[in-house]
């Protein structure tokens, strides 16, 4: 395609005499293409926190919890978390199970009870639940997980 003989590309060399170039065919967006498509095959789009688009999805369950749910998210983006509120009324389960087919890797559940303690209960990928997680714990093991570049899925081990 793009041949130095198609454009009938010349230079003069140090001998006064006219040849041909040879042309070095690299193509970086290719490559970066291609390496995402890896990146997501090996993962099955299950990306790890830290690489992740939307790293945490918050689900305030009722109308009135959107508000406590907007108070978290704005912690967490302040720190640099990557979130959305998924604020739809439909049920808890479907809102739960989109954040889960689109393979967000926390998935926070803002209700009454977690407002009143000042907690938020948190589902991995992995399909695990810890209820009454403290902001500032969920901020710090978080964190310290998208820090070190951690591949697995378990944040909140206990």
């Amino acid at each position: 395609m793009a041949l130095p003989e198609r454009f009938d590309l010349t230079y003069v060399d140090k001998d006064n005499e006219k040849r041909r170039p040879i042309m070095i065919h690299r193509v970086i967006f290719g490559s970066i293409e291609r390496f995402f498509g890896i990146l997501i095959e090996h993962f099955a789009g299950r990306f790890p926190v830290w690489m992740a688009p939307v790293q945490a999805t918050l689900l305030p369950i009722n109308d009135e919890l959107v508000s406590y749910a907007k108070e978290i998210q704005a912690i967490l983006e302040k720190e640099g978390i990557r979130t959305e509120i998924d604020s739809r009324t439909e049920s808890l389960n479907k809102k739960i199970r989109d954040a889960q087919i689109n393979y967000v890797p926390l998935i926070i559940t803002c209700g009454a009870k977690e407002k009143e303690a000042g907690t938020v209960s948190v589902r991995t990928l992995s399909g695990k639940v810890k209820y009454g997680v403290s902001v500032d714990e969920f901020l710090k093991n978080t964190l310290s997980h998208i820090r070190e570049r951690k591949i697995g899925p378990e944040i909140f081990n206990n």
